[in-house]
């Protein structure tokens, strides 16, 4: 209300939302019955020129300036440990999966290739095995004939030299391997009888794979060699034969390793002697230290 008696509006002056401002006296509104004597105002003006404040403050019409963002009440008792609760957890669980993907490895890296009864073989073991009941190892002069020699007693003997984790490949050196011609027959025309069969050149590598392949090897420019003799009507004539190697198959249902139709070639002997031997055996089953073994 002016002294006049006329209603007015009291016009602030516009103050611009940032930049510094320098504090200067302003315009102060007449006395009133509600305030008869009003404190001094101070008003703010823009100072050009100079860079904008770092912080935007927001000004209160009485008291102190207060800062827009107001600090976040302090983290309660529950929250505290709910994060330590989650934090353990998740550290267990980080632990679990670690500890899950290093035992994979190791409990793959415990089987090895042969096992008997469960358990390793172990190095310097020694394996052996007879022919399968009912079959005989045969020596015939082809491969689809019948004609040759057929014996029923056999067997071999093998040292195992490596026998890593599987997937893999064991090795072994075979040392000794034999035919009892006491149980051998001969079916060939001016053959009288088998007065022995030997196995030459040992020792042989023979090597045992995963998937059952079995290899046997001979030493370095060296042959698998057989010399068979035979009682003939002219007396006892000696066939040798050679091979550069055999490959047989193992399996776990009988314990069992197989050599069908592996062939020999002759390289000295007698005309009687047939130019080819096809060596077919079963040895089953495979043992070591008396417990039959598989290959895994």
């Amino acid at each position: 209300m002016s002294p006049h008696g006329l209603s007015t509006t009291r016009v602030r002056p516009s103050r611009p939302r940032h930049g510094p401002f320098l504090r200067e006296a302003c315009h102060q509104p007449p006395p009133t019955p509600a305030r008869p004597e009003p404190r001094p105002r101070a008003c703010l003006r823009p100072v050009t020129g100079l860079p904008l404040p770092a912080r935007h403050v927001r000004r209160r019409r009485d008291g102190p300036a207060a800062a827009d963002a107001h600090p976040r009440p302090p983290p309660s008792l529950h929250r505290k440990r709910y994060t330590r609760m989650r934090t353990r957890t998740l550290l267990t669980l980080t632990a679990a999966v670690a500890a899950l993907g290093l035992a994979t490895p190791a409990s793959a890296a415990d089987t090895p290739v042969l096992t008997a009864g469960g358990a390793a073989v172990a190095v310097g073991d020694v394996l052996n095995a007879s022919l399968a009941g009912g079959t005989a190892a045969t020596f015939y002069s082809s491969a689809t004939g019948s004609s040759g020699i057929s014996c029923n007693s056999s067997a071999f003997s093998a040292t195992v030299t490596a026998n890593p984790a599987a997937p893999g490949t064991a090795t072994e050196s075979l040392t000794s391997h034999t035919f009892d011609t006491s149980g051998c027959t001969a079916n060939v025309v001016g053959v009288l009888g088998v007065s022995g069969i030997t196995v030459d050149h040992l020792p042989y590598t023979t090597s045992v794979s995963s998937d059952g392949t079995v290899s046997v090897t001979p030493a370095a420019g060296s042959t698998v060699q057989s010399t068979v003799k035979l009682r003939t009507l002219l007396g006892t004539i000696n066939c040798v034969y050679q091979a550069p190697g055999l490959t047989g198959k193992a399996s776990n249902a009988d314990h069992s390793i197989a050599f069908t139709n592996q062939q020999f070639t002759k390289v000295s002997g007698s005309s009687l002697c047939f130019a080819n031997a096809f060596f077919t055996a079963k040895y089953a089953p495979v043992t070591a230290n008396g417990v039959a073994v598989d290959v895994n």
